[in-house]
């Protein structure tokens, strides 16, 4: 009884991931980089006079919920399979 084997295909073009991945990987990037942006600005020009503006909702919790739910899209595209029915 002749067992098959299983070959291992290395191609040197083929990439690690497939184009699922990288598209969830983009779109994880995209909403990290928003959150970054969000939490810019609120500063004062005159160092003597203290800015509120620091504190608001937007700099608190919105921009930081947006870079770790990008961070999970990360893993997600990471961990996700790109061929299902290959399973």
């Amino acid at each position: 009884m002749a067992k098959k084997k299983k070959e291992n295909k290395s191609k040197s073009g083929e990439f690690l991931f497939g184009k699922k991945n990288y598209i969830i990987m983009l779109i994880g990037i995209v909403v990290i980089l928003v959150g970054f942006a969000l939490m810019a600005g609120g500063g004062s020009d005159d160092p003597e006079v203290f800015n509120e503006a620091i504190y608001n909702f937007r700099r608190i919790r919105l921009a930081p919920t947006l870079v770790l739910l990008g961070l999970a899209i990360e893993v997600y595209a990471i961990m996700a399979n790109p061929n299902p029915s290959n399973s």
